[in-house]
């Protein structure tokens, strides 16, 4: 496949660029394509003719977005808008990578496609108007809801915790927010089987089952540093983030393609090639 990959230089777009060798991936990172201007987005689109253009671009500071409202909606939910309605016109499909922030963590049980948004902070508004720009658009598109990503590429929980024990302890994370540890090699495999079938909307695609982040934090050192619970509110950050936001699917199984696996098998993966 002909592929326009958006957000190249971040750690989903690296992963999808190492895994998909067999298509013809134009990949440009934020330098080569802002997003948020349209006219070089429609370009972009018309020069590269894609059957799929794939958007991993994103604003996704979500404390430093709390203060860069403008910033974060031009990149989250106008740029999808332009790189959905580009693909439209040329004929494309999209997929758009989207967020867990955009519910409030009140259900208590893993979200399905089904549950209604209600985003606390302005990442997670954003990147939820991001969602109905690509729906509402005229392009066939994927809409892919995710959650607390890591992987070999770039800044992320796995690879922050690992730095911080290697510093030695005890380590403070935050017990009170819990989701669904999803590693991007298996997104990115996700991505690559999905944008082959019919299949088309809004899917939640995250490894299966849910922790919070102190137990996260626990299956990463083991016992090598002690990892002390805290809330939230000790965190004192920015931005509000959901207590609850595990994701659960019930349209995956609709694609025929295999569901991703535990979260717990998938970090011990990524550790073993770490």
């Amino acid at each position: 496949m002909r592929i326009l990959l958006t957000g190249a230089g971040g750690q989903l777009g690296q992963e999808l660029l190492r895994l998909m060798t067999n298509d013809e991936i134009h990949a440009l990172d934020h330098r080569a394509l802002d997003i948020t201007n349209r006219k070089a987005v429609f370009e972009a689109v018309e020069r590269v003719r894609p059957s799929c253009v794939i958007n991993a671009a994103a604003y996704n500071d979500v404390d430093k977005a709390e203060a860069a409202r403008d910033q974060a909606f031009a990149v989250n939910a106008a740029g999808a808008g332009y790189l959905a309605d580009a693909a439209a016109r040329t004929g494309a499909a999209i997929v758009h990578i989207s967020t867990d922030y955009v519910f409030d963590g009140r259900k208590g049980v893993p979200y399905t496609e089904d549950d209604g948004p209600n985003p606390l902070s302005v990442y997670g508004r954003s990147k939820h108007e991001g969602e109905l720009l690509v729906l509402g658009s005229q392009a066939p598109a994927w809409v892919l809801r995710t959650a607390w990503l890591y992987g070999e590429y770039g800044s992320n929980f796995v690879r922050a915790i690992l730095a911080a024990a290697s510093a030695g302890g005890p380590l403070r994370v935050v017990a009170d927010q819990v989701g669904s540890p999803t590693w991007t090699h298996h997104l990115a495999l996700a991505i690559s089987e999905l944008i082959r079938t019919p299949a088309r909307g809004l899917f939640h695609v995250a490894n299966a089952g849910a922790c919070s982040r102190f137990e996260l934090a626990r299956a990463i050192v083991g016992d090598t540093v002690e990892v002390v619970p805290i809330t939230s509110a000790q965190a004192g950050r920015a931005a509000a983030r959901p207590a609850n936001s595990a994701l659960a699917s019930l349209r995956w199984k609709g694609t025929g393609l295999p569901a991703l696996p535990g979260w717990r098998a998938a970090l011990q993966e990524f550790m073993k090639e770490l």
